[in-house]
């Protein structure tokens, strides 16, 4: 039997689709918007000029990261994919049945959809977004294809605490999912942070499975980000573009350069954009100037080690029941319990 359209209690009904599913319930928490203009203008005007990696992500912007998943230096979407489908049967082991699999962030639906199907009988899925025109897509899809289990999603910014209804739960464990290293993309304080804030809306014996990428040699991870057909470079350079068309800037794009490397010290990869020669632009009225070599930092990916990566979640609260490796220890996931 299906679900009910609207779990009691839980505001903001789901209207159906054109397929006609009905998520059990969309909630929308109205998060604060974006301000690209004034974090751009902001990060222009620093020392180190930067702009916020989430800008990435226009249209073009998300589509060539679909692409980038798919060149064959980067490694890390099909070495997770893979090991997901890998470990469903140990993961089904430990969550059991019943579950309702909270996932922060919705976009490729490959991920969660590798869980549920090795799970036994998830009794519910919600989904975290601060988009929502990325969520009502992705949750109608998987009401329609998964239907005897309860779908909903939350419209709210996952890097603060997110209080998930009673109602919208299936009544049995927790298992939050934070898949694709995005956990990397944040600093090291502010990730043992938003493992704090995870931990703090878990039961004892809740689940956390995340993924994370492993620390390895220049010779895998310079390549990752520097592939030879170039989509990371036009991925990149493509936030400039947006500036301009949204800005009114004036950038010349054939005035940058991608860099991406490795920085040992620090345990990240950095992406930069590259002036190659001095230069002034306008962005949004205001007048800006970069000398030759110098650089806009647009993302960092940290990397860790098992070890590090344990020692951060149980300093947040977790005690790490399993971790799994593909046999190359490119990528990891683990599986952490709310102590």
């Amino acid at each position: 039997m299906d679900k009910p359209a609207v779990a009691s209690g839980v505001s903001d009904q789901a209207q159906p689709s054109s397929s006609g599913a009905v998520p059990a319930f969309l909630l929308d928490r109205h998060p604060p918007k974006d301000n690209f203009a004034a974090d751009v203008l902001e990060g222009l005007a620093k020392p180190q000029k930067q702009i916020p990696p989430k800008y990435f992500y226009d249209a073009r912007g998300s589509d060539l990261f679909e692409r980038i998943c798919q060149t064959p230096e980067y490694y890390v979407t099909r070495t997770e994919l893979k090991l997901l489908s890998d470990i469903g049967p140990d993961v089904a082991g430990i969550a059991g049945r019943d579950v309702t699999v909270i996932e922060f962030g919705s976009g490729s639906d490959a991920k969660i959809r590798r869980l549920l199907d090795a799970l036994p009988s998830p009794g519910a899925y919600v989904a975290i977004d601060i988009s929502r025109a990325a969520l009502e897509p992705a949750i109608e899809d998987l009401a329609r294809d998964y239907a005897d289990m309860s779908v909903g999603g939350i419209v709210a910014d996952f890097s603060a605490p997110v209080a998930v209804p009673h109602d919208a739960l299936s009544g049995g464990r927790k298992l939050a999912f934070f898949p694709g290293s995005t956990i990397g993309n944040m600093e090291r304080s502010r990730a043992r942070q938003f493992l704090a804030d995870v931990r703090a809306m878990l039961a004892p014996e809740d689940g956390f499975l995340v993924g994370v990428d492993l620390r390895k040699g220049r010779d895998i991870l310079d390549p990752a980000y520097n592939d030879d057909a170039g989509v990371t470079a036009e991925f990149n350079l493509n936030v400039l573009r947006r500036i301009n068309r949204e800005l009114g800037g004036s950038i010349d794009l054939g005035n940058f350069r991608h860099l991406a490397f490795y920085n040992e010290t620090e345990g990240r990869i950095e992406m930069h954009l590259r002036s190659t020669t001095d230069q002034q632009f306008e962005v949004a009225g205001r007048q800006f100037a970069m000398e030759r070599d110098e650089t806009i930092h647009t993302e960092n990916s940290y990397k860790y080690s098992v070890a590090e990566f344990a020692l951060a979640a149980e300093s947040a609260g977790f005690r790490v029941m399993r971790t799994w490796q593909d046999p190359r220890s490119l990528f990891s996931i683990h599986y952490l319990a709310a102590a």
